[in-house]
């Protein structure tokens, strides 16, 4: 029997699919992009990076804090190449704990894991969420504060994420974020940020983790302080 002849159309969205196929492949990201200017991989680490004392806040070395529950260990190795967590305390006893989760590698299956994720697969309440700015004097950086309640801890939550060079609210800023980098063929690196309190009190928790979150700022060379918030 004669074999039958595609169609024209057919034949055209054979040829569709193959440089749709071939477009993906190209433009597929493929280098990394750690860091920005000289602050690279290989000599950013948070330890040494982070001040242990700066303004009225000095860290309180036998308070351990944790970014994620210790279930998560694995998830946790798998997406950060490396995760500080410290408590301050300031000239008047007040304490803020600072999380510092970073990733030199956010594609898809490695972003980093949202505080309004990670509170409640460890039990917690998440009470409300709020998209805020942080005034510095090199601009605002855009924030989300969460109140969470685990029992009769009740935590406010201030955080940020690094996407690259850029602060980002929200995943879909996120994405947004990492496309624009897979445009040039690039993985970008990742970062968040987090600080909280144990306070009933939520707006003199968010004032207090604000001015802290200042003064580290302020505290850090400008190329540090570009890593953490993406302000000069």
């Amino acid at each position: 029997m004669p074999q039958a002849i595609p169609n024209v159309r057919t034949i055209l969205i054979g040829l569709g699919m193959l440089a749709a196929a071939g477009l993906a492949y190209a433009m597929k990201p493929t280098r990394l992009v750690v860091g920005a200017d000289s602050f690279q991989a290989d000599t950013f680490q948070l330890e040494a990076a982070i001040p242990r004392q700066f303004g009225a806040w000095t860290e309180q070395r036998q308070q351990q804090v944790q970014i994620i529950d210790p279930r998560q260990q694995e998830t946790i190795d798998r997406i950060y190449s490396q995760v500080l967590t410290r408590s301050y305390v300031d000239d008047k006893g007040e304490r803020v704990m600072l999380s510092i989760a970073y990733g030199s590698n956010q594609s898809d299956g490695l972003q980093v894991h949202r505080p309004e994720v990670c509170y409640p697969a460890q039990g917690a309440q998440l009470l409300s969420t709020l998209n805020a700015s942080l005034p510095t004097q090199w601009g605002a950086i855009p924030i989300r504060k969460l109140t969470t309640q685990f029992g009769p801890r009740h935590e406010p939550v201030t955080y940020w994420v690094m996407v690259g060079e850029h602060a980002v609210i929200g995943s879909l800023q996120g994405k947004l974020a990492q496309l624009s980098y897979g445009f040039r063929g690039q993985i970008p690196d990742g970062m968040l940020v987090r600080a909280s309190t144990i306070d009933p009190d939520d707006e003199r928790a968010f004032a207090q983790q604000a001015r802290f979150l200042q003064d580290l700022l302020a505290a850090v060379p400008p190329e540090t302080r570009k890593r953490l918030s993406g302000l000069q």
